[in-house]
């Protein structure tokens, strides 16, 4: 079972979250369950259906397996609110950013949240996979509280948290972001540097983007490859279906962020992820990627 619902003595109970697909949704859920009040702010009525969706189908899965009580699934669901009205994040103490990866919609995001934001030591974070902390930060008047707290997919699952602070980030609010993210929501926290990819983006994409050249060459299918590497090393998911699981255009947007950055040719986006991407074959959240779904 999960622990106690109570937050963290790092003056943080009121959080915002922008985006509510599927690392929003989980960054939701795991404040919610964390006993934050956490408002979402999306950008469509659509999302005002399928966020709550969402968030609800992960409780119950995690009900479901016995991992939360109803009581505590009933609870994070009350404390979850969600806005078309990016003003509604006023009072939050802590805004994290999960939206597309792409850095002109951060940017022109942060310069909004400056605005609205109202707390003078609030904390803006950003789960970007691979851009710039500082780039985003400049985007507003307070870059000292800007910061990177990078989750991974499935939010609610995944331990693992990176912390990236820029060369203008004011060392205690990464000391906060960190004491949330630890004792709040009980993750452990790596701090990684504000470079394209951070840690561990910087070593799995360039695995990744040789699988995919694998398959776009004609050295081996994805099934093969999947089947060598979980089989062979180990590993609890194939590079083909962790591409899938991960988006087949965020990888392109890390991909590109990270050859951007080095200029190293490993880092470039295959000719057959963006010919994928293009058609609108994006994995898991499209029903088709390298494997189709269901």
């Amino acid at each position: 079972m999960s622990g106690p619902e109570t937050t963290g003595a790092v003056g943080v109970d009121r959080v915002g979250v922008v985006g509510s697909g599927i690392m929003g949704a989980g960054i939701a859920e795991l404040c919610a369950k964390a006993g934050c009040d956490v408002v979402v702010a999306v950008s469509s009525d659509r999302s005002l259906e399928t966020g709550p969706a969402r968030v609800a189908r992960s409780l119950d899965r995690a009900l479901s397996k016995g991992k939360i009580t109803e009581e505590q699934r009933d609870g994070a669901l009350r404390r979850i609110a969600f806005t078309r009205d990016l003003g509604d994040l006023s009072d939050r103490q802590l805004v994290i950013e999960a939206v597309k990866e792409d850095e002109a919609l951060k940017v022109d995001l942060f310069g909004s949240l400056d605005k609205i934001v109202e707390a003078p030591d609030a904390i803006f974070a950003s789960n970007t996979s691979s851009l710039s902390i500082i780039r985003l930060a400049r985007a507003t008047s307070r870059p000292e509280q800007v910061v990177g707290v990078h989750f991974f997919n499935p939010v609610p699952v995944l331990p693992l948290v990176e912390i990236v602070e820029s060369v203008l980030t004011d060392p205690g609010v990464t000391s906060r972001a960190e004491s949330f993210v630890a004792d709040t929501l009980g993750k452990t926290v790596i701090k990684a540097p504000d470079r394209a990819g951070f840690v561990v983006n910087a070593l799995l994409f360039p695995y990744l983007l040789s699988a995919i050249r694998m398959v776009d060459s004609g050295l081996a299918t994805a099934e093969v490859i999947d089947r060598g590497m979980t089989l062979g090393c180990s590993h609890p998911l194939g590079p083909l279906q962790l591409a899938d699981l991960i988006g087949l255009d965020t990888t392109v947007s890390i991909a590109e962020a990270m050859y951007e950055e080095f200029k190293e040719p490993l880092y470039a986006p295959p000719a057959l992820l963006l010919r994928m991407v293009e058609g609108g074959l994006l994995g898991k959240k499209s029903g088709r990627g390298f494997y189709a779904y269901a």
